[in-house]
């Protein structure tokens, strides 16, 4: 609690000072002012501790322990570094070689993805090379994350990859570049069912889902599968546009901030009149599981999968000096019937479970239909309605 009253504050420190021929306690008095406990800790660091420190080091410590006491898993304080890589991903742009690389059973570093465009594919990159070295600094033992700190650069920088292909080594050299990450894609499945894939709901999210979907029924499908497995969620706007493309004139989607200010948006009576099913798992968070709840409470869609993460707090970016920022929770979301899903998530109509080893290839985009349990089971779902 703050005090009534201005106080002057007096610490005494009390040092043990060892002298050649006795030792003698000497106390000096700092006189620090009205200042809080991290202002007071601040100084003394910065005045009395002996050896060379890290002052941005320490900042982010202390503001990530600040954020972390909240008890909410949703707010996250983040490092200059850490907020750009949050901006790349929020805006699906990002200066890298545009590579997924996953950890396989027997350690060994695997390329799953390539980027369509992206420098990796002009690299001549293939999904299936095995990472050894990167500017010959060896990869084995290393963890996703190292990984992924070991392979950045800024735009123009170039690095040699050495890759495992079929037996032999091969090296390539990549050259960073700032690139677009697709967004939502497209894939005409057997019985006239078409796959839109959503991945984020981030930037272009509303206008490559559309776009997907037009091609879809340019190709004559007359069922729908939106995957939004895996899928971290992203804004409001875009989510609340790709709904409003799909559902009847009605609230969509309901936020309450701090303050208790309560916000709805709502559609427009133009809809999509087509069989739909919405494909889910515990990995689904925030936009993703209220785009499938949007669809499921209008009975719009079938949900298939897995129990989804409960994430029903939506956060704002606050900037901090030296480029920091935090991500702090200052509200709830709703669904069009008032549902809050914090800490619950969304119960799938028809829940499809998948062991660990399925799921990551579920992630990777390994699997083909027949081999993807909950894909399967959205399938079958949706051959009953065109019956």
């Amino acid at each position: 609690m703050r005090q009534g009253k201005r106080k002057t504050i007096w610490i005494v420190l009390s040092y043990v000072i060892t002298a050649l021929a006795a030792g003698a306690v000497v106390c000096f008095a700092v006189k620090l002012g009205n200042q809080g406990k991290l202002d007071r800790l601040e100084y003394l660091i910065a005045n009395r501790f002996v050896e060379e420190f890290d002052e941005t080091a320490i900042e982010d410590a202390a503001a990530n322990a600040m954020v972390e006491a909240l008890g909410d898993r949703w707010s996250h304080y983040l490092t200059a570094q850490q907020y750009r890589d949050y901006q790349a991903q929020s805006e699906n742009s990002y200066v890298g070689i545009g590579v997924t690389v996953v950890l396989t059973e027997d350690g060994a570093i695997s390329i799953s993805e390539v980027v369509p465009g992206a420098p990796a594919q002009a690299a001549g990159i293939l999904p299936g090379d095995v990472l050894l070295q990167v500017d010959g600094v060896s990869c084995q033992g290393m963890t996703l994350s190292q990984i992924g700190e070991l392979i950045r650069g800024e735009v123009g920088e170039q690095m040699v990859l050495t890759m495992e292909r079929a037996g032999e080594r091969v090296e390539l050299p990549v050259t960073f570049a700032q690139f677009d990450v697709p967004v939502a894609a497209s894939a005409m499945l057997e019985d006239q069912i078409g796959l839109v894939t959503i991945e984020n709901f981030g930037s272009r999210c509303a206008q490559e889902t559309a776009a997907a979907i037009e091609e879809l029924l340019t190709q004559g499908a007359k069922a729908l599968i939106f995957d939004v497995r895996n899928n971290p969620g992203g804004y409001r706007s875009e989510l609340v546009e790709v709904l409003d493309e799909l559902l009847p004139e009605g609230v969509l989607f309901a936020t309450e901030d701090y303050a208790g200010r309560r916000e709805e948006d709502r559609s427009d009576s133009a809809c999509l009149e087509l069989p739909m099913a919405v494909l889910v798992n515990g990995d689904s968070y925030s936009a993703a599981e209220f785009f499938a709840a949007a669809l499921q409470e209008y009975e719009a869609a079938v949900v298939v999968g897995s129990q989804t993460c409960g994430k029903g707090h939506f956060q704002t970016v606050y900037r901090l000096p030296g480029g920091a920022a935090v991500s702090l929770s200052i509200g709830r979301y709703y669904t069009p019937n008032g549902v809050n899903l914090e800490g619950i998530g969304l119960t799938p109509d028809i829940p499809v479970e998948v062991d660990e080893q399925t799921a990551a290839a579920i992630a990777a985009h390994q699997l083909e239909v027949g081999e993807d349990p909950q894909l399967a089971a959205a399938v079958e779902a949706l051959e009953e309605k065109l019956r």
